[in-house]
């Protein structure tokens, strides 16, 4: 497809063929392509998506990334980490992020990939022990329904009170229709500006991600701070408190602080903001399900329900006697 042979895996060379030898990035129009620090177009899977179907070429390289990334952290590596019963053993760290949220590693086993068929498959590899089967237990939309509860906006909890779905419910409140006429279209762009506002996301990132232009994503902006008003306070409240205190807190009053947040400089500063408005919510959401996993734990451990939870296993069992020894979740 390229004309000649070359090492996919070197980005030197695939930039240099497909930018330079075949201008696969030329005539892009609003398109812009990021450039490497030596000058050099990037390579990278994010930049080479913006040429998805320019040419065949691209298409087939992003199928080999996928399959090469696969092979490599999953089919190839984690089957040597399994011990002589072929159980994986991973490590979960308490305090494994900024935000408080668990982590694990060596492997790391919450990046299992979901979004692919292929990737799908990868998940499939892990099975339950005879008798058994495996189950998943997680909130819905857990980080949106506590920005509701931490900015108290009255058209937020509504959606959640009436049980809408929260995108379908923004959306019918934004471009003001009924929720039986919102479009599938409508749904996409407020499921963007929904998660988009959790990390501080401004209008130029809301029109990358709405593929939009920056006047209509200025207008649904203003139109979805306008209709969530308390929601934009309680953002910037919690950027004022964060630049007078150097720190947020999530709802359990466990901090996360912001070093960058008083600097002169704007995008360290701008960076600081948006961290400072995620802590708090992502901070909440981890501690929230860090004291669900060790009610569960207390559960199905209780002799009293032996009969009901006899045979039940908790996978993060080992995580939880960690738990066991903290006495207030303040202190994680």
């Amino acid at each position: 497809m390229a004309g000649r042979e070359f090492n996919i895996d070197s980005p030197k060379q695939l930039s240099e063929v497909i930018f330079n030898e075949m201008n696969l990035g030329e005539g892009m129009g609003k398109v812009r392509l990021k450039k490497t620090a030596s000058g050099a177009r990037s390579t990278k899977e994010s930049e080479l998506e913006k040429l998805k179907g320019v040419h065949p070429v691209i298409d087939k390289i992003l199928e080999y990334r996928e399959l090469a990334k696969l092979l490599s952290t999953y089919i190839d590596s984690l089957p040597k980490l399994t011990d002589e019963k072929d159980r994986l053993h991973a490590e979960f760290l308490q305090a494994g992020t900024t935000t408080g949220r668990m982590s694990s590693q060596n492997p790391n086993i919450q990046n299992i990939p979901t979004k692919t068929d292929l990737g799908r498959r990868v998940r499939g590899g892990f099975v339950a022990d005879k008798g058994f089967v495996l189950l998943s237990f997680d909130y819905s939309q857990i980080e949106l329904r506590i920005a509701a509860i931490l900015s108290e906006d009255k058209n937020l909890m509504d959606i959640f009170k009436e049980g809408q779905d929260v995108h379908t419910g923004v959306a019918s409140r934004v471009f003001e229709v009924k929720e039986s006429d919102v479009t599938k279209e409508m749904r996409r762009k407020a499921k963007v500006i929904n998660f988009g506002i959790l990390y501080g996301m401004g209008v130029n990132a809301l029109r990358a991600n709405l593929g939009s232009t920056r006047e209509e994503a200025q207008t649904f902006y203003n139109e979805y701070f306008k209709t969530f008003s308390r929601v934009a306070e309680f953002l910037e409240e919690t950027k004022r408190f964060a630049e007078q205190n150097g720190y947020t807190e999530t709802l359990f009053g466990r901090r996360r602080y912001f070093e960058g947040i008083r600097s002169k400089l704007p995008f360290i500063r701008a960076a600081a903001e948006r961290m400072a408005i995620n802590a708090p919510i992502q901070g909440t959401s981890a501690d929230i399900i860090k004291i669900s996993m060790k009610k569960i734990f207390d559960l199905i451990n209780d002799t009293k329900n032996k009969e009901i939870f006899g045979r039940v296993k908790m996978l993060y069992k080992y995580t939880m006697n960690l738990c066991l020894k903290l006495k207030t979740i303040k202190n994680l």
